[in-house]
């Protein structure tokens, strides 16, 4: 297994049980908006949102909260409506929140994208309006290059690294992909969280139906892969920070399952970045960092990249807690030394 320190590219490791930035003055504190899924049900000992706002609060910056539906475009201003917010763990009161008031997105100096998906029409228009105070505000990540490379469709610019990939709405490509690799992965190209996704196999006959049900409720193309025996052994999850690996999970499937999305089950483990893991994060790192995607999360299964997350990541509080290290602080490190 490789050692990932030299890839951290002065990302230091810290510590978590002493904070690691101490302002030399109160000007150097920021305001930090997180636009995210509500904030009152996220699991304190999970969701990576609210272990970056954590610590952004340890850092001494000021938080407010907002939802997406909650961002406007208001008379040549964009706005959001939300809450200023401190965060506490406490499972059953994540967080305190002010009275709602309204705020120039501009007058914040960071804001993080940070709604799950699906990557819908409403997603896609808070990019295009987040465009607009980006990158004086620094959106994190870069609003146009999220909308731009939605994870199963920046994987597409490797094709080395992935495995065999078909893209397609009509039914006479999937069926000849499949004809072709015989065991395959379906899904719908802007699903999330492991909704949707079936395997078929060499004796499966249910593609028509399948494909009948998707079209029918959908007018995305659906996205089929070659089946990968190696999920069996886990998709591993490896956070990479301005194009450098920083760590990596393992997330296994339950009994009977082929998908390992926490989400519906998935059980997270301890993971060492292998050689392979490393020769592909070295391959796409470059392109995120000048994208401006500080923090994104990869899925690796076997030797093949299968998706690169931008919208939402997840996996900070679990390689903390593996790793012993202060993911949350690194991607900080990394915001505050763009902003400087």
């Amino acid at each position: 297994m490789a050692d990932t320190t030299a890839f951290h590219s002065g990302i230091a490791k810290q510590s978590l049980n002493k904070p690691c930035y101490a302002l030399k003055n109160k000007g150097e504190s920021m305001k930090i908006a997180f636009q995210m899924d509500p904030i009152a049900s996220v699991d304190i000992n999970a969701d990576s949102s609210f272990r970056l706002a954590e610590e952004a609060q340890i850092r001494g910056h000021s938080l407010f909260y907002f939802s997406p539906d909650k961002l406007a475009f208001q008379e040549g201003t964009l706005i959001a409506r939300g809450h200023k917010m401190n965060v506490q763990r406490i499972a059953t009161n994540p967080a305190i929140l002010s009275a709602e008031m309204t705020i120039p997105v501009a007058d914040f100096d960071v804001v993080w994208l940070r709604q799950d998906p699906p990557f819908d029409m409403h997603y896609i228009t808070t990019t295009h309006l987040l465009d607009l105070v980006h990158p004086k505000t620094l959106v994190v990540n870069d609003p146009f290059w999220v909308r731009n490379y939605p994870e199963k469709l920046l994987v597409l610019n490797f094709p080395n690294l992935a495995p065999p990939t078909t893209i397609a709405r009509d039914i006479e490509t999937i069926r000849a992909f499949k004809e072709k690799y015989q065991d395959i992965i379906l899904k719908p190209l802007y699903g999330n969280g492991g909704t949707g996704v079936f395997r078929l196999d060499a004796r499966d006959k249910n593609l028509s139906s399948l494909h009948e049900l998707f079209i029918n409720f959908s007018r995305e193309p659906l996205i089929a892969q070659k089946f990968l025996p190696e999920v069996s052994n886990g998709d591993k999850r490896v956070i990479m920070i301005e194009g450098k690996p920083v760590g990596g999970i393992n997330r296994i499937p339950p009994e009977g399952e082929i998908r390992s999305n926490m989400h519906v089950g998935g059980r997270p483990a301890k993971a060492s970045l292998s050689e392979r893991d490393i020769e592909i994060c070295n391959a796409i790192g470059p392109l995120l960092r000048e994208k401006g995607q500080i923090f994104v999360g990869i899925d690796i299964i076997g030797n093949y990249l299968t998706e690169i997350n931008l919208t939402s990541p997840t996996g900070i509080q679990e390689l903390e807690r593996f790793d012993e290290i202060n993911v949350a602080a690194m991607v900080w490190t990394a915001i505050e030394d763009r902003c400087r």
